[in-house]
């Protein structure tokens, strides 16, 4: 186990939240009911076919075509926040970011301004506290080359910190969710494992720095080698775990996935968490939405859980090869089961 302790008389950011990061999360079958029937809308005379990118598939931002804009790029936009994910208020306010920012990343966008999502306990913690979470998000949103232009705060009895993203992408040469065909295989850019080193670190107060360099290491270039590929399908694994964004890539897709359990990747120490029982309720709640859907094969509940794992700021699920990531599974013809796990 890879990990250090925390100094006892620091203030734990995460004694303050729920749950941690994107494991806090709305289980995702009870968002999927809770949005069915929602159409999106625009304004008079809007072209439906400028929104290329909506609610329909689930997909990591929304993508809108403006006919006649500059260079004939489209508007990449999402918003994601969440709450402490670790102690260090700092190393959270870089983790939050770079969650945001990936969603334009999963898009094969490019982010050009951000502004911050703040809801913090005033009376509880301090404001200072709330300052660096900001400048971490300020940190890293300047190597992204993103301008933070302000943002908006609430007085709330949790804290709770990201940021709303808008960037711009070339309408043809989007990373899309429905874009998988059978016969690609599947790469991961980043190691499984985040869901249950935070968990440890949210209950016992051991740092693991390894998860936290995961976790604010952009998905940028990663990105940028899935398009130079050829890659044109592509999703972010966050608080659905690896099974729950794949299956929601294979039902869009209109294919089914086999994942490889043996050549996923975890981060140091991952496995051990998660055989000592430091498995969050979102993964719990992961694993139960997709095992309908699922041949699990010989795997055993340890694997099942990790593959379910809730990441937070996870790398990039691409159909393609992407130099210097481990192919993990591929894309297949629908069958009776959306994912196999072999």
């Amino acid at each position: 186990m890879t990990g250090t302790r925390v100094r006892q008389d620091s203030m734990r950011l995460t004694q303050y939240a729920h749950g941690g990061g994107c494991a806090c999360k709305i289980p995702p079958g009870e968002l999927e009911e809770m949005v069915a029937g929602l159409t999106p809308g625009g304004p008079a005379g809007f072209p439906a076919g400028d929104l290329l990118v909506g609610l329909d598939t689930g997909d990591d931002a929304a993508v809108v075509r403006f006919p006649g804009g500059p260079g004939a790029r489209a508007v990449v936009t999402t918003a994601d926040f969440f709450t402490p994910v670790v102690d260090d208020p700092y190393d959270w306010g870089r983790i939050a970011a770079a969650n945001a920012l990936s969603d334009i990343y999963a898009m094969g966008g490019t982010p050009l301004v951000a502004v911050n999502l703040l809801s913090w306990p005033r009376d509880l913690l301090p404001l200072e506290l709330a300052r660096e979470v900001l400048r971490g998000g300020l940190d890293v949103a300047a190597l992204a080359g993103c301008v933070v232009g302000g943002g908006h705060s609430v007085d709330d009895p949790e804290p709770k910190y990201g940021m709303a993203v808008t960037g711009t992408a070339d309408p043809d040469r989007l990373l899309r969710n429905d874009a998988g065909r059978p016969g690609v295989p599947l790469s991961l850019t980043k190691p499984l494992g985040l869901g249950v080193l935070n968990n440890r670190h949210k209950t016992t107060g051991e740092v693991f720095p390894q998860a936290v360099e995961t976790m604010t290491t952009l998905n940028r270039d990663a990105a940028g080698r899935a398009l130079a590929a050829g890659a044109v399908c592509a999703t972010d694994v966050t608080g659905f775990g690896l099974l729950g964004h794949l299956y929601k890539l294979a039902r869009a897709s209109g294919v089914s996935a086999v994942v490889h359990a043996s050549a996923v990747p975890y981060l140091d120490g991952a496995r051990e968490a998660a055989a000592a029982g430091y498995v969050s309720g979102g993964t719990r709640r992961n694993l139960a939405w997709v095992a309908p859907h699922t041949d699990f094969g010989g795997a055993d509940e340890l694997t099942r859980l990790l593959l379910a794992d809730a990441q937070t700021s996870g790398g990039l699920l691409v159909a393609g090869e992407v130099p210097g990531a481990p192919v993990v599974g591929e894309l297949v013809a629908a069958g009776e089961h959306r994912l196999v796990v072999r």
